[in-house]
């Protein structure tokens, strides 16, 4: 297997990791309802429908992910889903552990970093953009 072979697979692989992992969350809230992030958002000061942009940041994006299609869109738009996500929810765990000695927001920054790695790495060649 060539070099060039072996990049688009690890493309894929990373692709289908972070999209279906962030799509289960996507899924979660539009099957509990979007009361509680608007809550949240508006209890930052901004306004209310500002929260339903968590659905283009955890559905919408990583179908794009997951497809190929615009993928480096799609992870950047994950990526600023997260950097949100951090700022509305997670501020006070920042320099917080859990209780197995991991860092508190060791997932939102694999979230993070993994689209925003792909977001400059592009989707690769097994994508419907083939890129």
């Amino acid at each position: 297997m060539n070099a060039n072979t072996q990049h688009d697979i690890a493309k894929l692989f990373l692709r289908l990791v972070l999209g279906a992992l962030v799509l289960l969350h996507g899924v979660a809230k539009l099957r509990g309802g979007m009361a509680g992030i608007v809550g949240l958002v508006e209890a930052h000061g901004l306004p209310g429908f500002l929260g339903y942009f968590v659905l283009v940041g955890e559905v919408i994006a990583p179908m794009m992910v997951l497809a190929g299609f615009h993928a480096r869109l799609g992870a950047a738009l994950i990526a600023v889903n997260m950097l949100a996500a951090v700022y509305l929810v997670h501020m006070g765990d920042l320099g917080r552990f859990n209780g197995q000695g991991g860092w508190a927001l060791e997932l939102q920054a694999m979230f993070f970093a993994s689209a925003f790695a792909l977001s400059l790495l592009g989707p690769g060649s097994y994508s419907v953009n083939g890129r």
